[in-house]
């Protein structure tokens, strides 16, 4: 299997940043909001700042612009500043979901559990199961409902260097309820996660962002033009014989969630390290992900140009 690209060269070539644009002492006021006044006070405010950076911000706008200029083509100036409103909205209020998770409890949110039968069955087939997700609505939130599957739960994210946004579970003082594969770490990370599937366990992994140099991904078309998707959901599915099953957690309503299983991916066993043996399987995840961003165009949040 590849290894990622050393921390030094991750740094100069990763063209996204997972930090959020708040201060510390912003985030903490929400997070204090929350806590005395509730989710409905903490958006009401959203409100007011998130049209303060989008009408005063151009760099918040010019965020989702590769994204809404490709998703809705043909958008009249007006259309195109109320789209972008529209979208850090929905992703501000997955920041105030998240939160409200952590501080008020998982009480606050109606989730529904289709595709939980499903789930629970490839999980049962005992080689490890690959939940291949995207930055689209809420996955603290599907997270924290993944107990269901009575099986560990290892999730592969790299955390950058003075992100102030909490993990939900680090608003309280529990332990998180899922291990932490950093994919910085000492080669990529590849062999934990080699380990944790091998062992029956329930990896989740980013199926629209790579971590490294291209060398880790394949050209697929997304939205009309070509974006390098990373294929090691699909190499390790590969290694392992674990089905990678598509999932799209996304905010159903004002106070609730739904986990949707998009598709279930199999993958011929000891396809070898050739890119391009993996493209077909990156394809039918970024299919996936076209049908979703189509149901739910505002809550795609890779907040870069995926297509540069």
């Amino acid at each position: 299997m590849r290894t990622a690209a050393s921390p030094k060269s991750r740094r100069e070539k990763k063209p996204w940043s997972s930090r959020s644009i708040g201060s510390r002492w912003q985030h903490r006021f929400f997070y204090s909001l929350i806590r005395f006044a509730g989710r409905r006070a903490a958006y009401a405010l959203l409100f007011l700042v998130v049209l303060y950076y989008v009408l005063f911000r151009p760099s918040a706008r010019n965020r989702s612009r590769p994204y809404l200029l490709r998703r809705f083509p043909g958008r009249n100036p007006v259309a195109r500043l109320w789209d972008s409103y529209r979208i850090s909205l929905e992703a501000g209020k997955v920041l105030v979901d998240r939160a409200v998770l952590g501080i008020l409890g998982p009480g606050r949110f109606a989730f529904d559990h289709t595709g939980r039968e499903e789930l629970l069955k490839l999980a049962r087939e005992g080689r490890g199961l690959i939940l291949v997700t995207a930055h689209v609505g809420c996955w603290q939130v599907a997270m924290a409902n993944l107990g269901m599957l009575r099986t560990p739960i290892n999730l592969v994210i790299h955390r950058e260097e003075g992100d102030v946004d909490l993990l939900y579970f680090e608003h309280g003082r529990d332990a998180a309820p899922y291990r932490i594969i950093d994919p910085a770490g000492p080669l990529g990370g590849a062999l934990e996660m080699l380990h944790v599937l091998k062992h029956g366990e329930v990896l989740c992994i980013m199926g629209d962002r790579a971590m490294g140099s291209d060398r880790s991904t394949v050209a697929v078309d997304f939205l009309g033009g070509v974006v390098q998707f990373p294929f090691t959901p699909y190499q390790l599915a590969s290694a392992t014989g674990a089905p990678a099953a598509v999932i799209f957690p996304y905010k159903s309503g004002a106070g609730s969630y739904a986990l949707q299983v998009a598709k279930v991916i199999r993958v011929p066993v000891n396809l070898g390290r050739t890119p391009g043996a993996y493209r077909p399987y990156a394809d039918q995840f970024v299919r996936a992900l076209e049908d979703f961003v189509e149901a739910h165009p505002y809550q795609f949040f890779n907040f870069f140009d995926v297509w540069r």
